[in-house]
């Protein structure tokens, strides 16, 4: 246990006494927020606001419509076109426009299959929405006048029944929040098994290259070397995580305190919302173990391999990859469980080794024991215990061999024997 602990505190010191770690520490949530609003504001300005002429043969767009509708939504500018058709036609750009919609001679009963813009280039329908809209406003106005439907009624037309899953042994329990927490915790174990998964492959690759693992092995059983290394990047990787976890809420709560009242009191009154509509407690557990797990049991594969190759990284990368798809199948399978918490899908995935920290804490902020039984989180935990533990070992048994192996390309068969060879 002695030799695990020191292997453990060397690899925690050694990485987080990097400058690497202290610049991604506070660089990671600064771009992640730039990020976010950058995205926004890239999303916001780059809208294309067009110049579109309309030429109406059916008499239901008036001039005074449409003026209403751009004074609204100032995104597109409709100008109904009179005169000058044929030139507009000929030639829309000289004129003054972007394209030109032709709406024939309609029947309000009837209305008409399909309109096109027509343009000297092509559009995509983001770039037309707010034409077609404006149009459709119109459009629901012109029917709502001709069938004598008044404000009242239009109303009433508008309701709709809205269906929402509740369930009835946790009704406290909320679906919308239970989504928007099932993809949050998916999305970070998947970028956490990806990101440090790679660190322990390119740390096991360095040693080797340094010829520093053949003293240590030397003096170490290779499943005493494998899970101190292990155990060592997943603290490197947790205190990363709760530094980020640090840095959120004393963001959030200088803006709640400095910021408008309004604001604040939002902001609180949402986070009280998602604490008592789900089992917060049961989820950050939850989180914290299949975090750590999930973390333990594919970083000893990526070990494995960061053992059995050089300095080559396209020969990494391509025995990595089957490992990497299995991450990447997970993370797809939580979309589906998310839509179906309690289907085989979800089922079967939260249980298997290889994607129940993704798919698992999917499927727990619907509830636990309502969607998620007992024995069923009690099964996925075990296997995944049981299954990190084999993979040091299998892990362990590859280090050995390989990381006293150069120049050689190996395969996943021949690192396969290494593994059931008897020392």
């Amino acid at each position: 246990m002695n030799k695990i602990w020191i292997i453990i505190k060397r690899e925690y010191l050694n990485r987080v006494r990097k400058k690497t770690f202290i610049i991604s520490t506070l660089l990671f949530p600064l771009l992640y927020v730039a990020l976010i609003f950058g995205m926004g504001y890239i999303a916001e300005s780059s809208k294309q606001s067009l110049r579109v002429a309309l030429i109406d043969s059916s008499g239901y767009f008036t001039e005074d419509m449409l003026n209403a509708q751009n004074a609204a939504d100032k995104s597109s500018v409709i100008t109904l076109v009179k005169e000058q058709t044929e030139k507009i036609k000929a030639d829309h750009k000289a004129a003054g426009y972007d394209g030109y919609l032709v709406i024939p001679a309609l029947d309000w009963r009837r209305g008409a299959d399909s309109l096109f813009f027509l343009a000297n280039k092509s559009y995509g329908s983001g770039s037309t929405a707010a034409v077609e809209a404006k149009l459709n406003r119109i459009w629901s106005a012109v029917k709502n006048d001709s069938l004598r439907i008044d404000a009242a009624q239009q109303e009433i037309l508008r309701q709709r029944l809205v269906i929402t899953p509740r369930n009835i042994q946790d009704e406290t329990a909320n679906v919308k929040t239970a989504e928007g927490i099932g993809y949050v915790a998916g999305l970070l174990i998947y970028l956490i098994l990806l990101i440090y998964g790679s660190q322990v492959m390119m740390g096991v690759m360095e040693e080797k290259t340094n010829r520093i693992a053949e003293v240590i092995v030397s003096s170490v059983k290779p499943f005493q070397m494998m899970l101190g290394k292990i155990l060592g990047i997943g603290l490197v990787a947790l205190t990363q995580f709760l530094l980020w976890i640090a840095f959120v809420l004393i963001v959030y709560n200088i803006g709640a305190a400095s910021g408008s009242s309004g604001m604040a009191t939002q902001m609180v009154g949402s986070m009280q919302k998602v604490f008592t509509s789900v089992n917060m407690p049961l989820i950050l557990f939850c989180f914290g173990f299949y975090f750590l797990a999930g973390f333990f049991f594919y970083s000893s594969l990526y070990g494995a391999i960061g053992s059995a190759v050089n300095e080559d990284m396209r020969e990494a990368q391509s025995l990595s990859f089957p490992i990497t798809m299995l991450v990447i199948i997970s993370i797809a399978m939580m979309s589906g469980t998310i839509a179906d918490p309690t289907g085989p899908l979800a089922v079967w995935g939260s249980i298997i080794p290889f994607s129940s920290p993704i798919v698992m804490m999917a499927r727990i902020p619907f509830g636990v024991p309502g969607t998620v039984p007992w024995w069923q989180l009690g099964l996925s935990m075990g296997l995944l215990v049981l299954s990190f533990i084999a993979t040091v070992w299998f892990a362990g048994k590859i280090y050995r061999t390989g990381i006293l192996m150069y120049g050689k390309k190996p395969s996943w068969k021949e690192m396969l024997k290494w593994a059931l060879r008897k020392n």
